[in-house]
């Protein structure tokens, strides 16, 4: 980015902490993700992430004929593709092609506020619309929706454990120094019982963003029909534990150092984001282990027909797919969460 634009977001911030007090760890995430993502391509080698579908075309081409098979199994409605967060289109471009093998050609929806990204993906996804949230999308057929690393980076809520009770953790500045500070004001009384009493210095996350998005979601799958594959790093919660970090260049960051310059995310509770559409009434598959769920679809058979296409690409495949599913790679710690209207088969790979 050029010089004159870096040091925007955060004198920005200093100057709103400087002046009004510290700032909530979700408004301090919201913020510096906004101006990253709106600013910059952060995917690939020269980015500062790399994500599924950019690993493999494997990916990608393997939800698109989950989701495909669940279209047919559910009768064939009229159905639109929807994407949260589609980064460079990858994912999109690479089921579509999968669907279109099999003669499904569905209108195309990508759920995405940045300009440099949107330009990225219309080279990729011709023919695709854009809508910042679902409201933007038509109401006339069944959704049937992919978020791939999309609920991560949603800012979240720190509460942190002090001698004096549960606190919530703020952001606070010192002349252009941001730390993480606990507030005041107490937070026992929604504090879930098995933690009350956690050591001091324990940590509570909680994203009420996500929950939001989660619920607008079920309000339209109960209407409508279909059905959602969340796809992240995660773990089953409640639980405590702080995860929120950055991720600048591939290696890790202070996530308080350089805000709106950085990719700064949380692991995913997909135990609260299944709680929460089981109480939407939408019915729940999983989560299951990313390995688990790609090796059900058929990713080995996959990767034997790449190789015997292409082999002089036999080793990338293979190291592709190994990245993909082994335990000690994203396997285990990214999880596939299904949730379906009420009525729809369960989807593929949850069997």
């Amino acid at each position: 980015m050029d010089g004159d634009v870096e040091p925007l977001l955060a004198d920005r911030l200093a100057r709103a902490i400087t002046l009004a007090g510290p700032i909530p760890l979700s408004q301090f995430m919201g913020a510096a993700n906004a101006h990253y993502y709106a600013t910059r391509d952060p995917l690939g080698q020269r980015g500062d992430f790399t994500t599924a579908p950019e690993i493999s075309q494997m990916f990608g081409e393997l939800i698109g004929l989950a989701l495909t098979d669940l279209w047919d199994r559910a009768g064939r409605p009229p159905a639109r593709y929807v994407e949260y967060g589609p980064g460079r289109g990858s994912l999109a471009a690479d089921a579509l092609r999968a669907m279109a093998t099999v003669e499904f050609a569905p209108p195309v929806h990508l759920i995405e506020t940045s300009p440099a990204l949107r330009a990225i993906q219309a080279e990729r996804v011709p023919g695709a619309e854009w809508a910042i949230d679902l409201v933007g999308i038509p109401d006339d057929g069944a959704l049937l929706v992919v978020a791939n690393e999309f609920f991560d980076a949603l800012p979240i809520r720190q509460l942190i454990r002090t001698a004096e009770g549960w606190r919530e953790r703020l952001v606070a500045c010192q002349d252009t120094l941001f730390l993480p500070i606990a507030g005041n004001q107490g937070f026992d009384a929604i504090i879930p019982p098995q933690f009350k009493d956690a050591p001091v210095g324990s940590i509570l996350e909680t994203s009420p963003q996500s929950v939001a998005v989660l619920r607008a979601l079920a309000a339209r799958l109960l209407v409508q029909g279909g059905a959602a594959l969340i796809v992240d790093y995660g773990y089953v919660g409640p639980a405590i534990g702080d995860t929120f970090q950055a991720v600048r260049g591939h290696a890790f960051a202070n996530p308080f150092d350089d805000p709106g310059e950085a990719d700064l995310t949380a692991h995913v509770d997909f135990g609260t984001l299944a709680e929460a559409a089981r109480i939407e009434g939408l019915d729940v598959h999983g989560p299951i282990g990313q390995g688990a769920f790609l090796d059900a679809l058929g990713i080995g058979p996959r990767a034997d027909a790449l190789i015997r296409a292409v082999p002089q690409e036999a080793e990338a495949v293979a190291a592709a797919r190994r990245r993909l599913t082994d335990a000690d790679a994203m396997g285990q710690l990214f999880q596939v969460l299904a949730v379906t209207a009420p009525g729809w088969p369960v989807p593929a790979g949850f069997a």
